[in-house]
């Protein structure tokens, strides 16, 4: 049901790359069979820059980095709110994805867990949640912020999803070598795990707030 053509997906990342270490593998499988996939990152981390980069290479790379995975330019949006400050500006963000849902009415949203305990991630799982109430609603994991995460979604996945889930992850060049979640190892490691509780090779596993069938 998930995977079926024509279905408006939404993927809500506070960060450039967190839906792309979230769900990267499921979207590039979502794009294979025909579903219409949206991102919206939320803060292009200016704050956060490693030195030596300009401080919008974060857009840059999300650009890069969803052109990878097969995302059309035109399902990008990207904010530019202050990193590590989104618990200010709650209403605006819970407007622009008011917005959001307005344009496209995505049938399903991808967003971070409840419990994540990443200041920025909590408001946008919490906004999220409010804005697309009406939507089937799944929470991906980011296992360094989850202190518990309770899947019961699991997405199975073959090799060319996590190439390509690979391919996108590399564009994050502002990330390599300083963010030990982003390495190959880490990623197929824990698509693997996931994989051996789904029955399959590779999988991504989400906790589901609401389902829609």
């Amino acid at each position: 049901m998930l995977e079926q053509s024509g279905k408006r997906v939404l993927i809500l990342a506070p960060h450039t790359d967190d839906g792309g270490i979230g769900c990267g593998g499921t979207i590039s499988k979502l794009l294979h069979n025909g579903c219409k996939i949206y991102y919206a990152a939320f803060s292009i981390c200016e704050q956060s820059v490693p030195e030596g980069f300009p401080e919008n290479v974060l857009e840059t790379e999300v650009k890069a980095a969803t052109k990878v995975l097969g995302i059309p330019s035109d399902n990008l949006f990207v904010f530019k709110y202050k990193v590590r400050y989104f618990s200010q500006y709650r209403q605006d963000i819970l407007d622009d994805m008011i917005e959001i849902r307005n344009k496209i009415h995505p049938d399903i949203v991808f967003l971070p867990c409840q419990n994540d305990i990443h200041q920025d991630h909590g408001v946008i799982s919490a906004e999220g949640l409010r804005a697309f109430k009406n939507s089937s609603l799944l929470c991906y994991e980011m296992p360094w912020n989850n202190l518990s995460f309770s899947p019961a979604f699991f997405t199975t996945l073959e090799q060319c999803h996590i190439n390509d889930k690979l391919r996108a992850l590399e564009e994050y060049k502002t990330q390599q070598g300083i963010r030990p979640y982003m390495s190959r190892d880490f990623i197929e490691s824990l698509a693997t795990v996931r994989g051996v509780q789904a029955g399959c090779e590779y999988a991504e596993a989400f906790e589901v707030l609401k389902w829609i069938l």
